[in-house]
């Protein structure tokens, strides 16, 4: 079962348990991640539809959506049909190569993720705090340069973790205990000396979500100083109301992920079942909150869904 690559041992093909400790339940609990998947993929879509046909949304705050749905398509698909096969159809064995394939699109899309969540906490910094030179600061031409600086970022700081795994050689045990390829769950499976590469992944994932985090933390301090200027009334409870779902989705994102991240490296008594679900819902919660929070809770947005529904199309 074992090929040789560059003078390395790898597995053709690596077992994927699932979810260890509900082997019992997996079928049961398959049902609301594919409904939590099927309203994130169908909410994702109508946002990237209205967007790209209505051309008054074409200004920085949309623009950005349109990259964090586009993020979260790309997430949420990279992991999910393949947990459902293995929760439904008892379809655990992923190839190696389609294994390093997750491993590449789940970091790199989840930092990408970040940066446009901290790219959309500036957007919203200038439109409340410098109203008036919000669209000389933040022209089209900046957006995509922000949009690119992140895609970018998220792939040169994750590709080396599959070419360094690539050169590696792997141990006769083939078995994954998750619903997906990880970094670190893959990188256990090594023998050989995995220091380099746990250095280095934790090196991106604070140098990039350290970031990210002192940037949104800053720029919504900043958006909550200005709120609590407004006149007590409807548009401070209104604004207030905004920041805070903002705020959660962006919790809901860093929450599992630091703690699948920390678990797999210190978190040696967390119950696995536990670190899986949390594994599982870093990746499905935060694209299925997205749409709802960024968009249907936008004015313009939800007018058009409306108009969908009642009939007059988008």
């Amino acid at each position: 079962m074992l090929a040789s690559r560059n003078s390395s041992s790898h597995s053709t093909f690596f077992i994927l348990l699932g979810i260890p400790g509900l082997e019992n339940y997996q079928f049961w609990v398959a049902f609301p991640f594919c409904v939590m998947y099927i309203v994130a993929v169908t909410g994702n879509i109508i946002i990237l539809h209205i967007i790209r046909i209505d051309h008054t949304l074409h200004e920085p705050m949309y623009l950005f959506l349109a990259m964090l749905a586009t993020t979260d398509l790309i997430m949420s698909s990279s992991t999910q049909p393949k947990m459902l096969a293995i929760l439904w159809f008892h379809d655990h064995k992923i190839e190696y190569h389609a294994c390093l394939i997750q491993v590449f699109f789940i970091h790199a899309f989840s930092s990408v993720e970040s940066g446009v969540l901290m790219a959309m906490a500036l957007d919203r910094y200038v439109a409340i705090c410098f109203p008036l030179q919000h669209s000389s600061i933040l022209t089209t031409s900046v957006v995509i340069k922000l949009g690119a600086a992140v895609m970018v970022r998220g792939l040169l700081w994750v590709s080396p973790f599959c070419f360094m795994i690539s050169r590696m050689p792997f141990c006769p045990n083939k078995v994954i205990p998750q619903s997906y390829c990880e970094h670190m769950a893959v990188l256990k499976l090594v023998c050989a000396d995995t220091r380099v590469n746990r250095g280095y992944g934790l090196f991106v994932a604070f140098s990039v979500v350290g970031f990210d985090i002192i940037v949104i933390s800053v720029s919504y301090v900043m958006i909550l100083k200005a709120v609590l200027r407004l006149p007590p009334g409807e548009a401070r409870l209104k604004a207030f109301g905004t920041c805070a779902s903002h705020i959660g989705v962006i919790l809901a994102l860093y929450i599992p992920a630091l703690f699948t991240f920390l678990t797999h490296r210190f978190g040696h008594h967390v119950p696995r079942v536990v670190h899986i679900m949390f594994a599982n819902v870093y990746l499905l919660v935060p694209p299925m909150l997205n749409p709802i929070i960024y968009g249907v809770r936008t004015k313009q947005i939800r007018d058009r869904v409306i108009q969908g529904c009642c009939g007059k199309g988008f």
